[in-house]
Parts: structure tokens; C-alpha cells; sequence
């Protein structure tokens, strides 16, 4: 009588085990997740900076600009710039300084003039012009004040007066802080810029300041914005929401491109909240590993038990060679 089967315990334990961690997929073949849309063939690129909305009927001209306590060079190139920067927003070309002094120059008492309402307007009338700008730059520390006033010709009284704040810089540098003064000067209505939104997603929605704008893309850019901070949200269903604190400045395009990250969850809204439950696969979870782990070890076990049992073989039945 021979008995076998016992020295194949090991064998078949370890062989089960195996087989049933091989059928186990593995965690980290996780399809990803589908790529947005291709978007529509892109737009024609938005300038960044924009002209006047629409320009002033009204003739303006330019009495001067007088230096308090301050470089009397650096004075006449901030006027140059507010100048040029009048000339853009008006219809029509201001009058230039000596065409404006040929006008003057028979009365002694206009060309003294120091800057009141009632000469100013005298001084507007000759030129033929309905709005007359005169002012003045002061120095503040390392800084300067530009202050200046529009006068109503026909009426000789003030159309507003208006002072910029504390600019420090070269005049180039200063650019953008004096077109902000003429506009606020003669056309506050028109002192806003823009946010153009770019993004690769199609039907995210866009909103500013907690206001819906549309859905990505977006036909054009967002216009007529105040300037300063404005805070912009933009999200998607199965994407991560991307907000941002956006600068408007004057007369320009912000471009903001949002790119959205893609996430596996579910948006399960409450009660004045959302929760977010992240999906995972259910054999990445511990319980899954461990219950795996115990069904190899029995199978082990209890195809270790069917081979460890003898079987007897008669040898005056069956040769045993």
C-alpha cells in the first residue's frame, strides 16, 4: 500500500492563492477620465486695449497746466500727455498751445489769465470752443497731484473738477493714470474695461461678482466693467470649479484662461450645501483586500486538507510500479 498526496500541500495552497490574486484587476488601471470637447474653431484674437467708446462732440481746448513746487520740465510732458490723450477721446483736434496764444495775444488781460472760470471762458470764446481745461500739478512728498477742472464756455461756470491720486514715476509710466484723469474729466460714463474669458471646456458656466454671464465659450468679452477687482467663477459637472480675483483697468481686455481639472465624484446636493462623494472602485477598498485575503486562505486550507488525505492503493489490484 503506497500513500501520496501529502507532499503537494504546499503546492496547491500556494498555486490557489496565486490564482485568485490574479483574477484581482488592478487598482491602478483606472480609466481616465473623458476628455472635454474639442472647442469650435477659435475666435479672431480681441485686441487688449480699446478706443473710445464714443467720442466727445464738444470743442475742447487746453488752457495750461502750472507747476506747484515741482519740475517745471517734467510738468510740461504730463501736459503733452494729457493733451494727446484729449485729442483721443474728442472729435476734434484740440487747438494746439500757440494757435491758442495768436488767439489771446491782442488782450493783455486774457493772457494773464490765471485760471478762473469767468476768463477761461472769455479765453474759450475766442478760440471758438465749448469746453475749456486748465489745472495744475503740486508735489506730494515723492509724489504729485495732478488737479484739474472743465469749464463750460457758454455758461462760464465748472463742469467738474477733479484730482488724481498720489502718482509717483516717470511721465511714460504714467500713461494710464492720465487717460484715467481726462476720462473722468469729460466722459465718466465711458471709465470701464473688459475680462475676456478663454477656456478649453465647452458649456462651463461663467459668473462675475456672483451673476451668471453665459457658457463657455463665450461669444465675446464681458464689457462695461468698473474698474478694479471683480470675481470671477467659472464650473463645470464632474470638474473642479476655477474662481479668480480678476483686475479690470481702463479701456483694456483682461484675458483669463481657465483650464478646468477633471474629477471622479458625485455632486449630491443638500440642504444649503453640496457634499462631494469621491467614487473609488470597490476592490481598491480595504474590506475588498481583506475579505479577498481570508477566501484565498480557506481555499488554501481546504484544498490543502483534500491532498493531505492518503490514498490507499492495493497493489494486488493495481500494479504499483
Amino acid at each position: 500500500m503506497i500513500r501520496r498526496g501529502s507532499w503537494c500541500r504546499g503546492a496547491a495552497v500556494l498555486a490557489a492563492t496565486s490564482l485568485v490574486w490574479a483574477s484581482l484587476p488592478a487598482s491602478s488601471a483606472q480609466p481616465a477620465p473623458p476628455a472635454p470637447p474639442a472647442p469650435d474653431a477659435p475666435a479672431p484674437p480681441v485686441p487688449d486695449e480699446v478706443g473710445p467708446e464714443e467720442a466727445l462732440t464738444q470743442k475742447i481746448a487746453v488752457w495750461r497746466i502750472d507747476a506747484l513746487g515741482i519740475d517745471a520740465d517734467l510738468v510740461a510732458r504730463l501736459e503733452a500727455l494729457f493733451r494727446m490723450e484729449l485729442d483721443r477721446l474728442a472729435a476734434r483736434p484740440l487747438p494746439t498751445r500757440s494757435a491758442i496764444d495768436r488767439a489771446i495775444a491782442s488782450d493783455r488781460a486774457l493772457a494773464r489769465c490765471e485760471g478762473d472760470d469767468r476768463c477761461l471762458a472769455a479765453i474759450g470764446k475766442k478760440l471758438g470752443v465749448d469746453v475749456m481745461v486748465t489745472g495744475s500739478v503740486a508735489a506730494l512728498g515723492e509724489s504729485y497731484i495732478l488737479n484739474i477742472k472743465a469749464v463750460d464756455v457758454n455758461r462760464g461756470a465748472q463742469i467738474r473738477r477733479i484730482a488724481t491720486d498720489p502718482l509717483r514715476g516717470s511721465p511714460d509710466e504714467l500713461i494710464d493714470s492720465i487717460r484715467v484723469a481726462a476720462y473722468r474729466l469729460l466722459a465718466p460714463d465711458q471709465l470701464h474695461g473688459a475680462i475676456h474669458v478663454l477656456s478649453d471646456s465647452v458649456g462651463a458656466r461663467v459668473s462675475l461678482d456672483g451673476k451668471p454671464v453665459g457658457k463657455t465659450p463665450l461669444p465675446a468679452p464681458i464689457t462695461r466693467l468698473a474698474l478694479g477687482e471683480h470675481d470671477l467663477k467659472v464650473e463645470m459637472e464632474g470638474y473642479h470649479a476655477h474662481e479668480e480675483k480678476v483686475v479690470v483697468r481702463f479701456q483694456k481686455s483682461t484675458r483669463v484662461v481657465v483650464r478646468l481639472a477633471a474629477r471622479q465624484g458625485v455632486v449630491d446636493p443638500g440642504p444649503g450645501r453640496t457634499v462631494v462623494r469621491e467614487r473609488r472602485p470597490w476592490y481598491t477598498s480595504t474590506w475588498a483586500y481583506a475579505g479577498v485575503g481570508v477566501a484565498a486562505v480557506v481555499l488554501g486550507v481546504a484544498v490543502g486538507r483534500a491532498l493531505a488525505t492518503p490514498t490507499e492503493i492495493r497493489c494486488d489490484e493495481v500494479p504499483c510500479n
